[in-house]
């Protein structure tokens, strides 16, 4: 197993750009929490800290598509360093407006700001990947040990960032995340080596065309799968506390994560004879079945055990997911094409959220495991649609 992720990363510069690309996109994990906590705690409003993340996350979903079309059009280094200093500036700026208690609607609009400069390390990552390695079953790999470092991220970000909020200051987790996230990201643009060569526009010349047959079906899926992320978190809570354990969420959710890493990691080195579009089908279909059974847990060791096998399903179908998209995409607009999966996770999530927590006030957290259930099945039926095209 070792010796598959070895060969990947001894290609020159490869272990420098993915491990500066994980300091990078740590606040991904961290921003939309620590506001919450920032907020809550200076002003008592759960309602207003809502408002608040959710404009950071609607300007992150809006802008995320065009960050990969500059990426591919520029070159990745010159977009990381504007973007790294406009979220270095907007979110400062954000934190000063909930500090100061700022008239609204400025802590909305530098909130949403921040989410619409924050730099989209993670496509841009495996952009590079894409330019780096020849082999497919080489590029498969590498998707794998990004998308195992996803879950590093989503598990110490949180923990980081609810550390520091509550036992240093209030404001102290955002600004760890806007420190660790410039100094990444300015590491990651000053490696131009590893960096896919800018496409700049022809206006004399027709732009390569986009497989809108792959991608309008599989960022309806990316949505269904943020919605299924959302409720995740808002039911597994739900659930604990009706259980009368609500701090034993957060390992039912690491647990979730840790099914999710371990399989990501097996994925990135088996040879698959499957094409990725068969095994994206399947991989959304076995998580779709996975949630089936969330709503009928009795009890919080069951429900965490059901919610490590559920996560087992995930990290391999996102794995396949990049790739298809890799495989199906000219690569003069594939920053842009990965950031569609971006946009729908992120647009997805506040929805997904949203019912759960309708759900769970309404009934219970067993029945708002139903919205993650839908959210999955959702996602499977737009993954039979997906059409793909090879380059």
């Amino acid at each position: 197993m070792l010796t598959t992720y070895r060969r990947v990363y001894s290609r020159p510069g490869a272990f420098a750009f993915s491990a500066t690309a994980l300091v990078a996109r740590l606040p991904i994990s961290m921003m939309t929490l620590g506001i919450v906590l920032l907020v809550s705690s200076l002003s008592g409003s759960y309602g207003l800290a809502g408002q608040v993340s959710a404009a950071y996350i609607v300007g992150n979903a809006v802008f995320a598509i065009p960050h990969g079309r500059l990426a591919d059009r520029f070159g990745q280094g010159k977009v990381l360093y504007v973007d790294t200093v406009a979220f270095a500036v907007t979110t400062s700026l954000m934190i000063a407006s909930i500090v100061e208690d700022w008239a609204m609607p400025w802590p909305h609009v530098w909130a949403a700001l921040a989410g619409a400069a924050i730099p989209q390390v993670g496509t841009m990552v495996r952009a590079r990947w894409a330019h780096l390695l020849p082999v497919a079953s080489e590029r498969h790999t590498a998707f794998a040990a990004e998308s195992v470092f996803d879950e590093v991220v989503f598990v110490t970000g949180p923990a980081l960032v609810t550390l520091l909020a509550t036992a240093v200051a209030p404001q102290a987790g955002l600004v760890a995340a806007v420190t660790v996230g410039t100094v990444g990201t300015l590491a990651l643009a000053v490696q131009r080596r590893t960096e896919p060569p800018a496409h700049p526009r022809d206006p004399t010349t027709r732009r390569d065309p986009m497989p809108w047959g792959l991608l309008v079906p599989l960022t309806v899926a990316a949505i269904a799968l943020g919605s299924l992320f959302g409720a995740l978190e808002v039911a597994t809570v739900a659930f604990a506390d009706d259980h009368g354990h609500k701090a034993y969420s957060g390992l039912m959710l690491g647990a979730f994560s840790l099914g999710s890493l371990l399989a990501g990691v097996v994925a990135g080195t088996i040879v698959w004879r499957r094409a990725p579009l068969e095994r994206v089908r399947i991989g959304a279909a076995l998580l779709a079945v996975g949630t089936l059974s969330l709503p009928f847990l009795p009890n919080l060791t069951v429900a965490t055990v059901a919610l490590f096998v559920t996560g087992m399903t995930l990290a391999p179908t996102l794995i396949t997911l990049f790739s298809l998209i890799e495989a199906s995409v000219p690569r003069s607009r594939l920053n842009e094409a990965m950031g569609f999966v971006q946009t729908g996770m992120s647009g997805g999530i506040a929805p997904g959220a949203w019912l759960a927590g309708l759900v769970a006030d309404g009934s219970s957290g067993s029945a708002a495991y139903w919205v993650c259930t839908v959210s999955a099945a959702l996602a499977a039926l737009a993954a039979v649609f997906i059409r793909s095209g090879e380059h």
